[in-house]
């Protein structure tokens, strides 16, 4: 399969598969997998100086409401995951897609969508994203 057509904000990171990432099979096991969205994740917001130290000085706390993965090919001891990020909506709310794939292959190994609100300072859960936070969000996402 080929790569998603990605932006230009879009962020990679790295994962080499660890044994304590398989199950008994030396496969990389599924819920893994949202450990490296999560780091993925991180660096995009990061890359636009939308860190959780920002975020909290908004007065905001973000969570995931949503979250959808669909596996290719599996990843297994040893492989090299490039894991990549970046936004597709940024109202009402945040969505993040996600590309995995194995390094030596080249194979797609997942793909992956989640959807995040934001929480008032008093933890009311907010129907779209604060204009605070979309101003540093990319005007056009993808």
């Amino acid at each position: 399969m080929t790569k998603r057509q990605r932006p230009d904000h879009a962020v990679t990171i790295e994962q080499r598969i660890g044994l304590h990432h398989c199950d008994p099979l030396g496969v990389a096991w599924h819920g893994r997998y949202f450990e490296w969205f999560e780091a993925a994740r991180t660096a995009l917001f990061a890359s636009i100086d939308l860190d959780v130290p920002q975020i909290r000085a908004f007065g905001f706390r973000m969570y995931i409401v949503d979250a959808h993965c669909r596996y290719m090919a599996p990843l297994a001891y040893g492989d090299l995951a490039r894991v990549t990020a970046w936004f597709v909506a940024t109202a009402p709310l945040i969505r993040v897609a996600y590309d995995v794939h194995n390094a030596a292959t080249e194979r797609w190994s997942a793909r992956a969508t989640t959807v995040l609100a934001t929480t008032a300072p008093d933890g009311t859960l907010l129907p779209s994203t604060p204009d605070e936070l979309r101003t540093r969000l990319p005007a056009r996402a993808n």
